[in-house]
């Protein structure tokens, strides 16, 4: 079988492919980046970049795209995707959510779920959580596999790493097959999701967004941490890379991330699809019947 493509860009945010990557490292603002509103012209001109590059991704039919979105609540992935895919044609664009499995669900796998949400060909499909959710909350609160109804006696020594395995081999058979796969990690801080909690709390237009359960889960704050840095650098491949953008800055957030989407596109050198010979040779038959009709 052919090894898949490697589709990672040079990058400061990309995730290592060695096992290296450390969070404590990893930087959630970057000091000197540019100001909002050189953030908000850049990212336009991305914008309808991506919007004519799906729209030849669309014609050409022979790649898919996943954006995989993973993040502590309240890094900014609902309003990242807004923003970075404001231009994409919603007829070859879809996002999935994935929140607590329901009972159906349980009753699969749990790569279950998110493939039957998998992009076709020509589209872009974004996982705001994802499948990684198994190796990050369920690492974090290994009470719930209990609910998962698996077989025989969990061995929490080797599970995660079984499940990082099969992770890496999904994406790895989505790859060879024709998925370009680009994950984010937004990488907010501590401090910042605490300011931006008290903003719900402020902002009464806000308040849909505030849950006490986002508050509570903060104690578990740096076995999260220690979650994502496993996981990341389990699954960060050439074929499937992981990117760790800063996230306390929301528009220099969106526009790395843009720019990321962009750039990898770019290197897949698309092309609408060529006309053959002998159709051409009907246009101008097609013609005359238009220009008399």
């Amino acid at each position: 079988m052919k090894a898949p493509a490697k589709t990672y860009i040079k990058s400061p945010w990309l995730v290592p492919f060695n096992g290296k990557f450390s969070v404590a490292k990893s930087p959630n603002r970057v000091e000197n980046c540019p100001d909002k509103k050189t953030c908000g012209k850049q990212l336009e001109k991305l914008i309808d970049e991506l919007g004519e590059l799906q729209r030849v991704l669309y014609a050409a039919d022979t790649y898919s795209v996943l954006l995989v979105f993973q993040a502590m609540d309240a890094a900014g992935k609902d309003s990242t995707i807004r923003a970075a895919l404001s231009g994409v044609d919603p007829a070859g664009f879809q996002v999935s959510s994935f929140k607590q499995p329901s009972a159906n669900e349980i009753d699969h796998d749990y790569l279950w779920r998110t493939t039957k949400h998998l992009p076709q060909r020509g589209r872009i499909g974004v996982f705001n959580r994802s499948y990684y959710e198994e190796v990050l909350v369920v690492r974090v609160h290994p009470e719930y596999l209990r609910g998962e109804k698996l077989p025989g006696k969990l061995n929490l020594k080797t599970l995660w790493d079984e499940r990082y395995e099969s992770i890496a081999d999904h994406e790895k058979h989505l790859a060879r097959n024709g998925t370009v796969i680009i994950k984010f990690w937004l990488n907010v801080s501590r401090d910042e999701q605490r300011s931006r909690f008290l903003s719900r709390l402020d902002e009464p237009e806000k308040h849909w967004k505030f849950s006490s359960g986002d508050v509570e889960e903060r104690q578990y704050w740096d076995d999260y941490m220690q979650a994502y840095e496993s996981a990341l650098n389990a699954t960060s491949q050439p074929w499937a890379p992981w990117y760790a953008i800063p996230a306390d800055d929301k528009p220099f957030m969106r526009l790395c991330v843009a720019e990321t989407i962009v750039q990898t596109l770019k290197q897949l050198d698309l092309n609408y699809p060529q006309v053959s010979d002998e159709q051409k040779r009907t246009f101008a038959d097609m013609r005359k019947r238009l220009q008399h009709d």
